[in-house]
């Protein structure tokens, strides 16, 4: 015969699993919102890990431009401007007719990789183009989100 006077499980273990339950569920919502959060975060960054001028037979310049897309998410690069003046876009880099003063016959070419940069992906374009020596000329990559990326290079 059964005894009415015990009970099923004691107060401090029932406590016990209810506590341990509640921090499983915690950590599942916190993985979840972690999870969530990253995908609302995404950001794109095009670094610029190098940018030299090198002097061309017969007069002239190229400059080239590596750059890397240190974001999260997938980036294009659509322009590149000399000066601030866009001189090359689209997908090929086609020349825009357009050059700053003192600054002529520009053309530009994917080098290596491709203008789509996803995460961590790299891109090499060269820039051939007459200008004087001793200058400092700001080469820029413009995405496609409309984000701006500067840098310097001085023409030996």
């Amino acid at each position: 015969m059964m005894s009415r006077s015990r009970s099923g499980i004691s107060p401090v273990v029932a406590t016990v699993i209810l506590v341990a339950i509640a921090i499983v569920i915690a950590i599942a919502v916190a993985f979840w919102a972690t999870g969530l959060v990253g995908v609302f975060t995404r950001y794109e960054k095009i670094e610029i890990t190098s940018a030299y001028a090198i002097p061309q037979q017969g007069g002239g310049y190229q400059i080239t431009v590596a750059a890397k897309n240190s974001g999260s998410s997938p980036t294009t690069v659509d322009q590149v401007l000399i000066n601030g003046v866009p001189v090359c876009q689209g997908a090929n880099l086609a020349s825009t007719g357009n050059h700053p003063p003192n600054i002529n016959n520009i053309q530009c070419r994917v080098a290596q990789g491709s203008l789509a940069l996803n995460p961590g992906d790299t891109v090499q374009i060269a820039i051939s183009l007459n200008a004087p020596a001793g200058v400092t000329v700001e080469v820029a990559l413009h995405s496609a989100s409309g984000k701006l990326y500067p840098y310097s290079v001085l023409l030996p």
